[in-house]
């Protein structure tokens, strides 16, 4: 007879399996990477459990906790491993691009990603893509990022230039990150001749090689302005039809009556306008106080169009706003956010017109101090449209026929009172950043005559600061009634930003004070010392690159450039939404009638401000491709030509200059550069010839000639003239052999 087991005896104990905390302790307290085998080793894990482990492996690499590498070993989610999910999410001072790891779950910042010039036949990445790459450490947080390949689904909808080539055609797409041209069978291609812009759409699957696709509009010839602007608008999906039913209620409405209005129609307003502005939606005014308690002092009234008044909360043009985002401006046209009837009639602060608007009056002391204001809801008459270049010439003597009737009543008061308000901007330091922007100028037949700098005058900046000054107040006045209010919110710079400018900076001998608490005056020191300088305007451009992006938020996070502990967008209704938001929000608080803030408003704030964020990123870089393509058309004639520029960055890939004449951008392969192996000195943003010492630095006057102008994607390519750059200093010579050493980059005569 068997032995029957002895019940008092307990049975052994299976090791309990690891939760995610314990399983990220072990892997954490490893000195190197770990794999499957070595953590059901220590749990004492068999069988049913190794399949629960490879699951709750995978689901936290798939959070980002920890990291796979060769092999599927493990790492902590801190550090990068060999392959690895980037998002590209900003260019540094140089230009080039920096990625951030997609999955990054631990407190610590995470490193930065530089990376390397794509290879042949693979697309050209830009902010905002998600890729596959393979990275290598270069120092302590920062690694170099090679590309695997990029995570983004192909557009619905590509724009490029159709060439017809017998039995088929081809696209040469616009965008510059697809490199690859489309096929397009004849009975796809819509009829489109040779050399037309077209709009298409890829087809669905894909044999080998090219894909496929079908032309669903023609946009016009290249290089006409029309087909220009054209290809940056559906290249970046703005709209641009309204719906039936925002064109209806458009066409429906009518002007406002008086009512219960305060009354302005007798004040002398004005706008003050570009002279090819397209719609008119902010006046001024100015005298001086008569309060015997504010002598020197001075009322300035601020009138905005009532656009509240016309676009209701929930409508069809609300709907077709707040989708759009904002108006977009081309050189030769408008994409509005607001269908013609209004934004260039009823809504637009035509001189002579009886116009609804919602008025800020303030009042300044001697020394620009706001001592009170307050809001109303008006009817308006603009006494007179004037232009920035006009009243300029007033102010300094030269008054035509029109301005010279409004010099004591108007033109001067104004002017008066912006000197009173400049005191206390002096004293309030915002940043003063001061660029010039380009201006296409068109000829009678819709090509390019010209690309010039747009001229910038003292009246212009009197508007900025009225306009400025009615901002605040806006926002003052919403948190005083406890409205939701959309902010204007602009941070300040990151340490990482700040610490590659005054590494730059300090090759200029320039010193950035050091600390978190930089205010805008700190920069604006800097400034100040290189403004009679060769270098000024180099200064400007890289201290503003090193800023944050300014965006839209129902939290109040101050606006660091502007030097303001609140702010918000009051004076542009007609062409952005979050004005409209703002203005509906005083008529709710305010008491002012019809078209105050919806529920849909108020409990849809963070989401619209996340929407119109991105319309606003969206046109920038819109209006941006299109003055590119602009001066890349207007100097396609002109190749073999040299110009005069400066190095506006420069990259481990090449230098990119920017022309005096017309402020085109344009890149030199590094490549090109004759003669040596030449390194990337990302520190000094420079790159420095290993066998002969010659540098080109950020900032360096240089003469190019043109190779090559791409209308089609807005592309320069240029080469440096024999004798640009300057020898290396012994230091740079030291610095250089010290170096760890990276990929060569080469000349076309140092391979």
């Amino acid at each position: 007879m068997s032995k029957a087991p002895d019940a008092s005896k307990k049975k052994k104990k299976q090791p309990a399996f690891p939760s995610k905390d314990q399983l990220l302790d072990f892997v954490r307290e490893q000195k190197g990477k770990v794999g499957k085998r070595e953590i059901a080793r220590a749990f004492g894990l068999k069988g049913p459990d190794k399949i629960r482990l490879k699951a709750l492996l995978r689901e936290l690499a798939g959070a980002g906790e920890v990291e796979r590498g060769r092999g599927r070993r493990l790492v902590q989610g801190g550090e990068l491993p060999e392959v690895v999910l980037l998002d590209i999410a900003d260019t540094d001072l140089d230009g080039e691009l920096v990625a951030r790891p997609a999955n990054w779950r631990t407190e610590d910042a995470p490193p930065r990603v530089l990376m390397a010039p794509v290879g042949p036949g693979q697309p050209a990445l830009a902010t905002g893509d998600r890729v596959l790459a393979r990275v290598g450490k270069i120092r302590d947080g920062v690694y170099q990022g090679k590309l695997i390949r990029r995570l983004q689904a192909a557009p619905e909808h590509i724009v490029g230039v159709y060439r017809h080539l017998g039995r088929d055609g081809r696209i040469e797409p616009a965008d510059k990150r697809t490199r690859d041209e489309l096929v397009v069978d004849i009975p796809h291609s819509q009829g489109a001749l040779s050399g037309e812009v077209v709009l298409a759409e890829a087809l669905p699957g894909r044999t080998h090689g090219l894909r496929r696709a079908r032309i669903l509009q023609r946009l016009g010839r290249i290089g006409e302005a029309r087909s220009l602007s054209l290809m940056a608008v559906h290249q970046h999906g703005i709209p641009t039809r309204f719906p039936e039913e925002a064109l209806a209620e458009a066409e429906a409405a009518k002007a406002v009556r008086i009512g219960k209005r305060e009354d302005l129609r007798a004040l002398p307003l004005v706008t003050i306008d570009p002279e090819d502005a397209r719609d008119h939606d902010d006046a001024v005014f100015a005298e001086p106080d008569t309060s015997p308690r504010n002598e020197g002092g001075w009322h300035v009234v601020v009138a905005i169009a009532d656009v509240s008044w016309y676009v209701r909360p929930g409508s069809a043009l609300d709907r077709e706003a707040r989708r759009r985002g904002n108006s977009v401006y081309f050189p030769d046209r408008v994409v509005p956010m607001l269908p013609e009837k209004l934004s260039a009639d009823l809504c637009s602060l035509v001189a002579g017109k009886s116009r609804a608007c919602i008025a800020v009056h303030m009042w300044f002391d001697r020394e620009g101090r706001k001592i009170r204001h307050r809001f109303a809801r008006a009817l308006m008459k603009s006494k007179a449209s004037l232009e920035y270049g006009q009243v300029q010439r007033a102010i300094d003597g030269a008054p035509d026929r029109a301005a010279a009737s409004l010099m004591e009543e108007v033109i001067r008061p104004l002017y008066g009172a912006y000197e009173a308000v400049c005191r206390a901007r002096e004293k309030r330091q915002p940043l003063a950043i001061d660029l010039p922007e380009r201006k296409i100028v068109l000829g009678e037949d819709g090509f390019i005559e010209a690309v010039r700098p747009r001229e910038r005058f003292e009246s212009h900046r009197l508007i900025e600061e009225f306009m400025i000054l009615a901002n605040v107040c806006a926002a003052e006045t919403l948190e005083g009634f406890r409205q939701p209010c959309m902010y204007r919110v602009h941070e300040p710079p990151s340490l990482d930003k700040l610490e590659a400018l005054r590494q730059f900076l300090d090759t200029l001998g320039l010193k950035l004070a050091r600390g978190q608490n930089l205010k805008p005056q700190h920069f604006n020191q800097i400034l100040s010392r290189a403004a009679s300088t060769p270098q000024a305007q180099l200064v400007n451009e890289v201290i503003l690159r090193s800023q944050m992006q300014a965006i839209y938020s129902p939290d109040n996070l101050g606006h660091f450039g502007l030097n303001l502990a609140r702010y918000a967008h009051f004076t542009s209704p007609i062409r952005r939404y979050a004005d409209l938001l703002v203005h509906r929000a005083l008529v709710s608080g305010g008491g002012f009638g019809e078209g105050g803030l919806s529920e849909f408003d108020r409990t849809h704030f963070e989401e619209t401000a996340g929407l119109i964020s991105q319309a606003e990123r969206r046109a920038m870089v819109a209006e941006r491709d299109a003055l590119d393509r602009f001066a890349a058309a207007f100097l396609a004639e002109r190749i073999g030509a040299t110009f005069r520029g400066r190095v506006s960055g420069v990259t481990r890939f090449g230098l990119f200059v920017k022309l005096d004449e017309t402020g085109a951008d344009g890149l030199v392969p590094v490549s090109s550069l004759p003669g040596d192996f030449y390194v990337h000195d990302e520190g000094h943003h420079a790159l420095v010839g290993q066998r002969t010492g010659i540098v080109h630095q950020l900032g360096d006057q240089v003469e190019v000639r043109l190779a090559e102008a791409a209308p089609v994607s807005g592309g320069l390519r240029f080469e440096l003239l024999p004798g640009q750059g300057r020898a290396a200093s012994q230091e740079e010579r030291r610095r250089l052999r010290s170096a760890p050493k990276r990929p060569r980059r080469h000349g076309r005569h140092g391979r």
